[in-house]
């Protein structure tokens, strides 16, 4: 953060202003909305998956930008990380709660979107 750029919370309320260029949540939105982020959360809404499950799930992800989409939902709480001691490790990611509740909307609008889409070639 810039010098006196800090965020400090709102009183309104205790809650978090999303519109503050420096606030916590907006990093976190940043990640759920992020071009890759999406796609990671609605993959996860119906199994947990391994890395390189999610990597042959969504096409046009490199394993850079898979491996640091994951990172950052990771610390965010909405994704979890399995490692099992394996050679090579086996590493798996599923929703937290938060995910799921976060990832459900998405996977829905984007059910919307591809039904009308269907739609409109049917006709």
């Amino acid at each position: 953060m810039a010098v006196g750029a800090q965020f400090t919370r709102p009183e309104n309320n205790g809650r978090y202003d999303v519109f503050h260029t420096n606030c916590p949540a907006r990093e976190m939105v940043d990640h759920v909305t992020s071009r890759w982020g999406i796609w990671v959360l609605i993959s996860l809404q119906s199994n947990d998956l391994r890395f390189f499950e999610l990597r042959d799930g969504i096409q046009g992800i490199s394993e850079k930008m898979l491996s640091q989409t994951l990172r950052g939902l990771v610390e965010d709480g909405l994704i979890w990380r399995k490692v099992e001691p394996t050679t090579p490790p086996q590493v798996t990611y599923g929703l937290t709660e938060f995910g799921r509740d976060v990832g459900e909307p998405l996977a829905d609008l984007f059910g919307r979107i591809t039904s009308r889409l269907s739609a409109q070639l049917e006709a």
